[in-house]
């Protein structure tokens, strides 16, 4: 059909000489074989750090979150650093499968649905941090506008801690269903395949009748649509929530117009080097080079490019305004030449190094088709981004307006041990994942084989000649 045709110069997606029933053996294959030595290797040190992180959201819940490092001047730190950090990973996943659904990028498929699975496991670990930041957990009901008898006690619409409650669970419930419903094609063609009767009844009751019939494909794509539509916003608007927790206070170095614009554009950067970071295991693990190609690797890392462009630009700007302002008090802001010198001048250059001058390496062809660097720099972008949320909550707040409340930040174990905690959990959510699901959406690859699979490209090429 006119069209579906793909220029002969454009890079196959599936390499290999692949057909229908290759696509379907090959990513069939990781859940239907038994679990290698790595992998259990992987869940147990996995749930190791679990186990780990729950002690210590336990004996916080127990003790107060005066078991964390927090103090008078410093009453935000890790945790919500960590909150950002997480909500930041998620980011790509959206991005990946709805905004790139809606401009036909036909290199999404390989990659949407691991990037979608990462969005939901980022959300859960984020949202750990604000309800046991509470103190009281049993009471975390109380932030939803819930009918009470405490004579209608509302939550304070005026406070964008709740908005982050209403952005974050609509970001969760909205990535939940597009990732779930892409996935009801391929949950049939497991259960088609499957050996013993309880993974049948498994799938069957998942793939919710699935037929492959026209009318099935008609909706799933129409819904699609829908859900990529309604999405799409989110990209936007959750980071942006999350940037007002800080905007629209009156901290120095938080009571900036910036933040919106530069939260989103960061937490693309920190999404896209974590789908990187993961998708480069799974590519090698479950022998999928065919399908995650060097293309798409590169693909992905000029949108790493683009967005820690957008990133530089916004560091520069808050830097040059605190310097040309003139205003010694400027000084004590994250991004300024006091940051740089100051008692926390390490995390200072960590920001710059790991966000800017490692991550320009992919300028160049050669480092960004590097399997081995893209792996590395994915990992110091994450480490990067981490660090800027430190910056942002603990420098700022570590310089207060009185001289003699100034103070440093010291984290406890118990704060390490949380955030190992949510690394241990949503590593083995992604493991666990990784052995049940299909990895890559099968039947929308087989959708674009026939136009970017390298047989029919060859064939094609010889035609034009």
């Amino acid at each position: 059909m006119s069209g579906h045709y793909e220029a002969p110069i454009r890079e196959p997606l599936i390499i290999g000489h692949k057909t229908y029933h290759d696509i379907t053996e090959d990513i069939a294959r990781p859940i239907e074989e038994r679990a290698g030595k790595l992998w259990w290797i992987s869940l147990y040190a996995a749930l190791v750090l679990f186990i780990y992180g729950f002690g210590c959201i336990a004996y916080t819940i127990g003790t107060g979150i005066g078991a964390w490092g927090l103090n008078r001047t410093i009453n935000w730190g890790w945790d919500i650093t960590n909150f950002v950090w997480w909500v930041g990973i998620g980011h790509a996943g959206t991005l990946i499968s709805a905004v790139l659904l809606l401009f036909r990028q036909r290199w999404r498929m390989s990659v949407n649905r691991s990037a979608e699975a990462m969005t939901i496991f980022a959300v859960v670990q984020a949202a750990i941090f604000p309800v046991i930041h509470m103190g009281r957990v049993w009471v975390g009901y109380w932030v939803f506008p819930l009918p009470n008898q405490f004579g209608s006690l509302w939550g304070n619409f005026n406070s964008p801690l709740l908005w982050d409650v209403f952005a974050i669970s609509t970001y969760f419930s909205v990535s939940t269903v597009f990732w779930f419903m892409g996935l009801i094609p391929d949950f049939a063609m497991i259960r088609d395949r499957a050996k013993t009767p309880w993974t049948k009844k498994i799938y069957t009751f998942l793939a919710f009748g699935w037929g492959g019939k026209a009318k099935h494909w008609q909706r799933f794509e129409e819904l699609s649509l829908v859900l990529a539509g309604l999405a799409t916003p989110l990209v936007f608007s959750v980071h942006t929530t999350v940037s007002f927790d800080f905007a629209t206070s009156v901290i120095k170095g938080w009571h900036s117009t910036i933040y919106p614009p530069y939260f989103v554009a960061g937490a693309i950067f920190s999404g896209f080097a974590m789908v990187q970071t993961l998708l480069l295991v799974a590519r090698k693990v479950c022998h999928l080079e065919d399908y995650i190609t060097m293309y798409h690797i590169e693909i992905m890392n000029i949108v790493i490019i683009l967005t820690g462009g957008m990133v530089t630009v916004a560091y520069a700007t808050e830097y040059f305004i605190g310097w040309y302002s003139g205003s010694r008090y400027e000084d004590f802001t994250y991004l300024s030449p006091g940051a740089a010198v100051g008692p926390y001048w390490w995390a200072f250059w960590s920001l710059i190094i790991c966000n800017l001058v490692i991550p320009a390496s992919f300028w160049f062809k050669r480092l960004r088709t590097n399997i081995i660097w893209t792996f590395i720099v994915a990992l110091i972008i994450n480490i990067g981004m981490w660090f800027e949320r430190f910056d942002i909550i603990v420098i700022n707040l570590s310089r207060d307006y009185l001289p003699g409340s100034w103070t440093m930040f010291k984290p406890t174990i118990i704060d390490v041990g949380v955030y190992l905690g949510t690394i241990g959990f949503f590593s083995v959510l992604f493991l666990l994942y990784a052995r049940t699901f299909p990895v890559i959406a099968q039947a929308e690859l087989k959708s674009i084989l026939k136009i970017s699979g390298e047989t029919y490209k060859a064939k094609e090429g010889d035609e034009h000649h």
